[in-house]
């Protein structure tokens, strides 16, 4: 009787720990707040004020701390990502939008988008410490997991922007599609990925040579091709599939990241703009600004398996352990 009591014990206890997950935050752009999401219960947890107008949002490698850019309000905030309390701001010039910051959490790169520039901030010392003249509105913006390059693509440039993180002065170009709106390395750094919003393209580069391995056409059938607008990228550790946030088509395109076939589309929410990967890479995260929900994609089977109501628009997503 005992033994049956302690290892009913143990069962519980091991089972809850397999449903211990991690917490989704997501910018909710017309709320002024950030959702807090906990997907192994499938709910939304409580929102938080941020400030005006939130849209990207990234966590530190180390995971204890939250960044926001408030483009209202001309600022990243950081955040504890345990208490969310603020804990600090950052010089990022006017109308922050996107940011990346280096694998080493020591710098962040900001879009500039009216400026045309990218400014990069020390954030230990909260200043920044340069800035870099790009093409005509700036908004994706990634850094490589090596920190060698750093790459800003400019949407009415229709470039993308190789700035060498050592000496911060541009590289090289590469000219792409009609409105490049998200950039993505792999996690061995060998390729770049860019989706060009107007064009409903994605373009795959090579970080060695800077040329074009594939521009890849994404078409739904039965849907207007004014509707297919790819943005946000999640390219999966193994480079075994990359995901491609489809805008208004209000899918999610599977790419497999060998051969750069599509392998099929995932129906979320109205007007996916953002991706992001659970720690474990078994779940993918999507914003959908229009439905005001997120979706959350078993990977292990492609299959959208929920979606949780958070608030208005919301934009960026990033995950804590």
């Amino acid at each position: 009787m005992h033994r049956i009591k302690l290892f009913g014990m143990a069962a519980t206890l091991c089972f809850a720990g397999a449903v211990r997950a991690e917490t989704v935050f997501v910018t909710l752009e017309k709320d002024n707040a950030i959702a807090v999401v906990d997907p192994a219960a499938g709910k939304l947890v409580k929102t938080v004020k941020v400030g005006q107008r939130p849209r990207g949002i990234a966590i530190s490698h180390d995971a204890k701390t939250l960044f926001v850019a408030t483009s209202d309000d001309d600022t990243i905030r950081m955040l504890d990502s345990t208490t969310l309390k603020e804990i600090g701001k950052l010089p990022s010039g006017e109308d922050p939008e996107t940011f990346a910051l280096s694998p080493d959490d020591k710098l962040m790169y900001v879009s500039n988008e009216d400026d045309a520039e990218v400014t990069v901030i020390d954030i230990a010392a909260k200043k920044a410490v340069g800035k870099v003249k790009v093409g005509v509105e700036p908004e994706g913006i990634a850094v490589s997991p090596n920190n060698q390059w750093c790459i800003s693509a400019s949407e009415t440039t229709n470039m993308l922007h190789w700035i060498d993180t050592a000496d911060r002065q541009i590289k090289d170009n590469t000219l792409v599609d009609a409105r490049p709106r998200a950039v993505a390395f792999t996690d061995d750094s060998q390729q770049l990925w860019a989706t060009s919003e107007m064009a409903g393209t994605l373009t795959i580069i090579d970080t060695a040579t800077k040329q074009i391995l594939q521009n890849l056409k994404l078409e739904v059938p039965g849907l207007s091709s004014d509707l297919v607008q790819p943005v946000g990228i999640a390219i999966d550790k193994q480079r075994r599939y990359g995901y491609v946030a489809m805008g208004p088509a209000n899918r999610v395109a599977v790419i497999d990241a060998q051969n750069y076939k599509l392998e099929k589309y995932l129906l979320v929410g109205q007007r996916v703009w953002n991706l992001a990967f659970s720690p474990d890479q078994k779940r993918l995260y999507t914003t959908n600004g229009v439905s005001n929900d997120i979706s959350i994609v078993d990977l292990e089977n492609h299959k959208v398996t929920k979606s949780i109501a958070v608030g208005r628009y919301p934009w960026g997503v990033a995950v804590k352990p």
